[in-house]
């Protein structure tokens, strides 16, 4: 059994108490979520930019800290199955870990111990995966009517950021705000925020 305490970039999640899947059916929802139409976009569009992902590229594995999973530079996407219990949960991880995978393909010297390329795919990730719609975050018990999206998105930058050993809570807030309109508005691979 593979333990993945610290991803370079990792999905944080609220437990509320939840027990998790086996790695075995984590798998099981793993390749599910390969028929997904945002994951197949997501690979697809890697595997353009000159990026294989292979067999094992998203794997599940058991997690120490609580994250939903994580992207590791060389190594790929790991999900946390006994953190997820539901197919929509593994989808999301999957997603937000593709598009850390995507930006680490088509920016060639992403440094991940850099504060701001790493804010930059944190916004980049929450934007475009659906992280911060609406209702995943009334299920997270955060309501707001107005600029929910925005705020998650910060909130979750900023939280993932913690866990970067190279960035201290000012470094972290800095480049958040540095980089924040450039890579909120950078959509790519899409047309537009899905």
């Amino acid at each position: 059994m593979e333990d993945a305490a610290a991803p370079n970039s990792g999905s944080d999640l609220n437990l509320g108490g939840k027990r998790g899947k086996s790695i075995e059916e984590c798998q099981d929802m793993i390749q599910r979520s390969f028929r997904n139409p945002i994951v197949k976009f997501l690979m697809e569009q890697m595997e353009k930019s000159g990026c294989r992902v292979g067999d094992n590229f998203v794997k599940a594995v058991v997690c120490t800290g609580p994250v939903a999973g994580g992207f590791t530079k060389g190594r790929g996407i790991t999900v946390c199955s006994n953190y997820l219990t539901i197919q929509d949960e593994v989808n999301q991880v999957v997603i937000h870990e593709l598009i850390h995978a995507y930006d680490e393909c088509r920016a060639k010297n992403l440094d991940w111990t850099n504060c701001a390329h790493h804010a930059c795919s944190e916004i980049r990730a929450g934007h475009l995966s659906g992280d911060c719609h609406f209702k995943r975050e009334l299920l997270r018990g955060f309501i707001k009517l107005r600029g929910h999206e925005q705020e998650c998105i910060k909130r979750r930058v900023l939280k993932s950021l913690r866990g970067n050993p190279y960035c201290s809570e000012v470094a972290a807030k800095d480049a958040m705000e540095a980089m924040w309109d450039t890579c909120y508005n950078d959509t790519k691979p899409f047309d537009r925020a899905p």
